[in-house]
Parts: C-alpha cells; structure tokens; sequence
C-alpha cells in the first residue's frame, strides 16, 4: 500500500560532497523516504565514496532524479518547503522550527480514495559552502531553521537532512497512533475535507510560477511597479500568494482576471458621454 511519505522528495541543491549525497541516501531509506532529487550536482553522486556511505540506501541513491534548475526539481509539487541556516535570512517574516513545519509536508489522501497519494511536497536544502539563496527560497512556501548553538551554529548537510527527516517520520508514526491518515489534512487547511478534495488542492509550484511571471507582466505594464522595484515588489507579492496556497481553480480564476486587466489596459472603454 502506498505510504503518504512516497508524496515526499528531498531536494539537494548543487551538493558538491560525494559522501554527503551518499549520506543522504542512507538517511532517506532510514526514514521511509526514497525520493532524491538532485539539483545541479558538483560531485559524483553515484561515485565510490557516496556508494560506501549510502550502505542500504544505495538504491534511493541510484534511483536519485538529477535536473538542472530547481524549478525542475518542483515540478508537479503543491508544498515546498526550505531550510535556511543564514543570519541573512532571519528578516523574513517567519522562519518556523522543523517540528512545527514539516508535518505540513505529508500528502493527505483524498477521503474518497484512502489508499491513493494525489500531491507532492518537497524539503529543500541548499549548498554546503553557501546555502540557499534568496531567489531559491522564494520558491518555498514556508521556512524552516533548525536551532543551533550560536557558539557553532553551522550544521553539516547530511546532519540537517537527518534532523528534518527524522521529524517527518517520528510525526508520520504518532498520527498512525492516534488518528486516522486522513485526518492529517487539518494541518494544513481544514477545508481541503470539507469544501472537497479536488476544489481545494493547492496549485503545483510550476502553476504559481507562471502566475507570478503574468502578474509581473501587468503590474509593469499598467506603471504599479518599475522595473529597478520589480523584484523587491514581486518578493512581497510571493510572500503574500505563498502563504494563500491558493487551489488549481484560484490561480486558473487569478489569471484570468489577469488576463481581463491586461485587454482592458490596452482597450480602454470611453465613459459614455452625459446627455
């Protein structure tokens, strides 16, 4: 049967260390999670050494999908989530701890179809050397940091993996215990059950990019924003529609608005004249 940790994949963002990814397959299979995602590697992912420390988790290892952007690595994705580990990244709104986070993560099966997974979610991790950066995490719907001593505060990318995926499971193995795998869906939005399953399915990730790119067109076009504001004010508008999670059938209704605006724009109608 299937298992709602199958709706995850991590997400490794140009890894340069071998036995990192390596460590990061054996951490995966530890967890219940086999899907690997890997982000313009700078290493040998399936080399020697990553080989050796993935021992048992060879096979999600060698199962591991390589793209080269990140938006790739998104496709078909309604949740993301990234971790961040930067001072830089403590001006955003909220930075939550994995444990409050990351159970939002887990596919809730329609009520309809219990054993079936229809969405998938992702947890995204940056470069050892610099970590993600603010145009990566703007394809996250939430942050996570994970707390560390500010004596030493860096955490090697296999450790954090660990952490966060250890989070994933010990919630996935207490919500087996004591409700109902459908009830998972109250974590992220009580009326997903309510309202029905399939209205309010938060759009993929590829879907909002593309709203975004159309809301950026317009809002130029009629002079709400300037192209030297533009990505300071797209910033604030992600921040606003990445909270939202808005369904397929919100952004389809966005867009066509969008749509209206930009031909009204570009026609405008003459007042009709008085009498």
């Amino acid at each position: 049967m299937p298992s709602p940790l199958d709706g995850i994949r991590i997400v490794l963002v140009e890894p340069s260390g071998e036995l990192n990814v390596g460590s990061v397959a054996r951490i995966l299979k530890n967890m219940g999670l086999q899907h690997l995602v890997l982000v313009h590697p700078h290493c040998d992912w399936l080399g020697a050494e990553a080989l050796k420390m993935a021992v048992h988790g060879s096979e999600v290892l060698r199962s591991a999908v390589v793209v080269s952007t990140l938006p790739e690595a998104l496709t078909g994705c309604q949740r993301a989530v990234a971790t961040v580990g930067r001072d830089r990244h403590e001006t955003h709104p909220i930075l939550e701890l994995p444990r409050d986070a990351l159970p939002w993560l887990i596919p809730s099966p329609p009520p309809s179809a219990p054993s079936r997974v229809d969405h998938q979610s992702a947890l995204i991790f940056g470069p050892e050397d610099r970590g993600l950066s603010n145009r990566e995490i703007q394809y996250a719907h939430r942050l996570v940091r994970i707390p560390s001593s500010p004596v030493y505060s860096s955490l090697n990318l296999a450790q954090a993996v660990a952490i966060c995926t250890y989070e994933i499971y010990s919630y996935f193995l207490y919500s087996q215990i004591e409700a109902p795998l459908e009830d998972l869906s109250s974590l992220a939005d009580a009326s997903r059950v309510k309202d029905g399953w399939f209205q309010t399915e938060p759009a993929p990730i590829e879907a909002l990019e593309r709203f975004y790119q159309q809301l950026e067109m317009l809002l130029l076009q009629v002079g709400y924003m300037y192209p030297h504001t533009a990505a300071s004010q797209m910033k604030k508008w992600r921040h606003l529609f990445n909270r939202a999670q808005p369904s397929v059938l919100e952004v389809a209704m966005l867009q066509g608005m969008l749509r209206q605006m930009g031909w009204a724009s570009a026609n405008p109608v003459s007042p009709p004249s008085e009498l």
